[in-house]
């Protein structure tokens, strides 16, 4: 009887050993919910790259749901999103020196806030109002068709100035950036 235990025993070990390395295999080539996004545009002498994670709707209620009304949103998921400039910028009005800022916004029904921080380097979540650098208005809009993935894009308009887009599930929101 001992025998025939210590076989079950050793028969169960082994299946451990073979199942523990397989689920952590199959777990690490799932892509991540979110994965990291990147925009990034060449205004005049300028670089300006926003670095930040895309979050799908997946049948959720995302405007006045996952991202609250009248609350600071991290803008993105997972770490903060990251904004990089190599020289100063206005961005909705805001002058902005050239180095590294958090962006966060302030989500409105009829009206929304870019915010841009001073403080980097924090998960997203980790919101220091103090920090604040400029809080500008974001032009709002509807769109025509949903967007599934959250989307920030960087584009240029003319030599010295360019548009920062954010989009998900039916809002379209932009601010204009202009070299300083």
């Amino acid at each position: 009887m001992k025998t025939r235990t210590r076989l079950v025993a050793a028969a169960l070990m082994a299946a451990a050993l073979f199942a523990i390395p397989l689920a952590l295999t199959l777990n690490a080539q799932q892509p991540p919910l979110s994965p990291p996004g990147q925009a990034s545009v060449k205004i005049g002498p300028a670089t300006i790259t926003i670095d930040y994670s895309r979050p799908s709707v997946r049948a959720r209620k995302i405007m006045g749901g996952l991202v609250p009304y009248d609350k600071v949103w991290r803008t993105g998921a997972n770490a903060a999103t990251t904004l990089k400039t190599d020289a100063a910028l206005d961005i909705g009005g805001a002058t902005v020196p050239a180095g590294t800022y958090t962006i966060y916004s302030w989500p409105g029904e009829k009206a929304w806030k870019l915010i841009i921080n001073k403080q980097t380097g924090q998960w997203g979540t980790q919101y220091d109002e103090k920090q604040d650098l400029a809080r500008v208005d974001l032009k709002v809009e509807s769109l025509p068709a949903p967007v599934e993935m959250f989307t920030m894009t960087l584009t240029a308009a003319g030599a010295n100035a360019g548009t920062l887009t954010l989009e998900w599930e039916t809002t379209k929101l932009s601010v204009p950036v202009k070299l300083k």
